[in-house]
């Protein structure tokens, strides 16, 4: 049998999230800074002549079944792309929360790209690859190669991968799914129309401290409609905000996950402690984003 090839599916975090507006054509224009945890599924393919899929892990039976699962999509279409293409057995071992704004789906469609472009000897950067992970969802290519960058248009629009200072931080999910179409349904906006607002900064990664007056002086532009759609939202907010030591406490994506951010990992480490002492059926993890 083939030796099997693994790699870490991570959760992406947007540390910023502006809506510049809502296109002619329906989808949301933005602009976003990303960044991705140390924390995230696992994904492993075993070489085999026919394409397969096995879940496990403890949010693996919120993950959908094969037909929804991003991994065989993902799969599929660059199979469609590529003649002859190497496939295999896949077996996602799902850690992350499902629905949450950290774009586990579509980092779990991207690892399984990563895994085929390994097995068939293909570039990140080859057209088929690139082609199927815009496909497979809005988030997937910037998943493809995990590093902090900025990400705008409808996630097509990707900038140079950012060097950044270290960030620990506190990941934190109500166990709440929140489906990102009814929170841009709250947004409101209508084909067209510009959401308004101050400009994205342009973030400075040189420190910490230069990074997070940044990162303050952005916003993320769905966690109002969010925490319409959900308002634990705002309780899980509150939660990390009151954490000694946060320097900052903001929402990922569309949530339902929050983020809070401190100065070395023993903070970050303490605040996870007390929010699951506070909250023990939350999801609470301390990592480091990259």
């Amino acid at each position: 049998m083939s030796q099997p090839l693994a790699t870490r599916a991570p959760a992406k975090i947007n540390l910023t999230l502006h809506v510049l507006g809502r296109r002619a054509d329906g989808y949301h224009a933005l602009e976003s800074l990303v960044a991705f945890a140390r924390i995230g599924d696992d994904l492993q393919l075993v070489p085999d002549s026919q394409l397969s899929l096995h879940v496990s892990g403890p949010t693996a039976p919120l993950a959908g079944n094969d037909a929804d699962n991003l991994v065989l999509k993902a799969a599929r279409l660059l199979a469609e792309r590529v003649d002859g293409l190497k496939v295999g057995a896949f077996h996602l071992v799902k850690r992350l929360p499902v629905a949450a704004g950290i774009g586990g789906g579509s980092s779990d469609g991207a690892a399984a790209l990563r895994l085929l472009a390994q097995l068939n000897d293909l570039p990140l950067s080859h057209p088929a690859l690139q082609e199927a992970a815009r496909l497979t969802g809005a988030d997937v290519p910037v998943c493809l190669d995990p590093r902090a960058r900025m990400m705008r248009g409808i996630g097509d629009e990707l900038g140079p991968a950012l060097p950044m200072p270290p960030l620990f931080a506190v990941l934190v999910n109500p166990r709440v799914p929140v489906e990102t179409p009814a929170v841009f349904k709250a947004l409101g906006l209508q084909p067209g129309q510009a959401l308004g607002g101050v400009a994205h900064p342009i973030a400075s990664t040189a420190s910490f401290k230069a990074l997070l007056h940044h990162l303050r002086s952005a916003r993320n532009d769905l966690e109002t409609p969010a925490r319409q759609v959900q308002p634990l939202i705002g309780d899980a907010l509150a939660c990390v905000a009151k954490t000694e030591g946060c320097r900052l406490a903001r929402m990922s994506g569309s949530g339902a996950t929050v983020f809070g951010l401190y100065d070395d990992p023993r903070s970050a480490a303490e605040a996870a402690r007390a929010i699951h002492a506070d909250q023990p059926d939350w999801w609470v993890e301390a990592t480091e984003l990259e």
